[in-house]
């Protein structure tokens, strides 16, 4: 079973490290690339207000966060939701780097101790469209994932966009893909193709006629001509 999380965080700010911290996390899950419904979404209570900058994006005020659950206090739960999985995120080292944050103020070990992988869908984003915007909305419109609801960041309104988003860049991999468990190598994101055996297949010859292999040669005539004769084939056949 190939269990992969779909997450995203919304925060005070963009420094974990100078004190920002999350307010939100959505967490979408999908199970052999498909939705199960079963996602974890959480407002917190940071303990400190949202910059005007980060507020404008999101939209959360710091009222409405005062009576929400401290991250310490849930800390456990996103544990256990996330143990074992790989993750699928957009920008992944800036939602990974308040996770580790946050897990750090708790006595926890890093995201990365919990988890199988980490995806990071901007990295390949870049990659398959080089020199392309690759927001998360300019995605959704260069793979028709419908975006409309989004007027402002939302943790788990983005990870059910990137869901989809993941699932189009990807798609058709999963025929190509095999496993081997003895020598997989986790940090390997090689695509193996699965060999077919052709061994048994028995293929019908159907010989040209001999008004076929007449016209065939009056075409390769005339391109030689055309081109002086200089054609490849005639060059060889000097040779």
């Amino acid at each position: 079973m190939s269990r992969q999380i779909v997450l995203d965080t919304e925060t005070t700010g963009l420094s974990a490290e100078t004190g920002d911290r999350i307010i939100e996390l959505g967490c979408v899950e999908l199970v052999n690339r498909k939705l199960t419904g079963k996602n974890l979404h959480i407002y917190f209570n940071p303990e400190r207000d949202s910059h005007e900058d980060a507020l404008r994006v999101h939209g959360i005020s710091n009222e409405f966060l005062k009576d929400k659950p401290k991250f310490a206090e849930l800390a456990e739960e996103i544990v256990e939701y996330l143990q074992g999985a790989e993750l699928i995120i957009h920008n992944a080292a800036f939602d990974i780097g308040f996770l580790n944050k946050e897990f750090q103020l708790c006595g926890r070990k890093p995201v990365k101790t919990y988890v199988e992988n980490v995806i990071d869908t901007l990295a390949m984003a870049k990659e398959m469209f080089p020199g392309k915007r690759n927001s998360l909305d300019a995605l959704c419109d260069r793979l028709e994932v419908d975006n409309s609801g989004r007027t402002l960041h939302g943790a788990l309104l983005d990870a059910e966009l990137l869901a989809d988003v993941y699932i189009n860049m990807t798609r058709g991999q999963e025929a190509l893909l095999i496993s081997d468990d003895d020598s997989k190598d986790k940090n390997a994101s090689t695509v193996r193709v699965a060999a077919i055996d052709f061994s048994s297949l028995k293929l019908q010859v159907i010989p040209a006629s001999d008004e076929e292999i007449a016209a065939h040669l009056d075409v390769l005539k005339q391109i030689d001509k055309s081109s002086g004769g200089k054609t490849i084939w005639q060059t060889t056949q000097a040779d």
